[in-house]
């Protein structure tokens, strides 16, 4: 065997490894421009799946930050369209609105993803009474109402 492993890696492969590793690092400043570039490569699942790792990973860090309403005006303007990424970028909001006790919605918590409710119910960060009780009677699935039930 002559070839390394890398080699034989699909072409896919190898660039969503090199958009991870550059939206790790990226600045601030320049951000916004390589979630764009990402985002126009041709195949437009990976692009997304390594556009969501990277909003996930920021948005987690930014989550109680005072910088996290731009940011996400930010990415808001680069995904656009991209229902995915609209979605989770939206749920990352309302996960802030709940963390901060900021206004949020009954039918905002009840129609978000089962990855949101499981996360909200979930996540130490959430302490409102009002939320977690939501939660624990109408969430989704048996998962959440008895994670966020544990926590009322």
């Amino acid at each position: 065997m002559t070839g390394s492993h890398e080699d034989e890696e699909p072409p896919e492969h190898r660039r969503h490894a090199g958009y991870l590793r550059a939206l790790d690092s990226v600045s601030e400043a320049e951000e916004a421009a390589l979630v764009a570039t990402v985002l126009r490569d041709e195949d437009a699942v990976m692009a997304e799946s390594a556009v969501n790792h990277h909003l996930e990973r920021r948005a987690a860090q930014q989550l109680t930050g005072p910088r996290f309403p731009a940011w996400a005006a930010m990415m808001a303007t680069v995904i656009g369209d991209r229902a995915f990424l609209t979605r989770r970028l939206r749920e990352w909001t309302l996960l802030r609105s709940l963390v901060l006790d900021e206004p949020w919605t009954y039918e905002e918590v009840l129609t978000a993803s089962d990855w949101f409710q499981r996360t909200a119910a979930a996540a130490e960060l959430v302490t409102s009474p009002a939320a977690l009780s939501l939660l624990a009677e109408h969430g989704r699935t048996r998962r959440v109402r008895n994670a966020a039930s544990r926590r009322t």
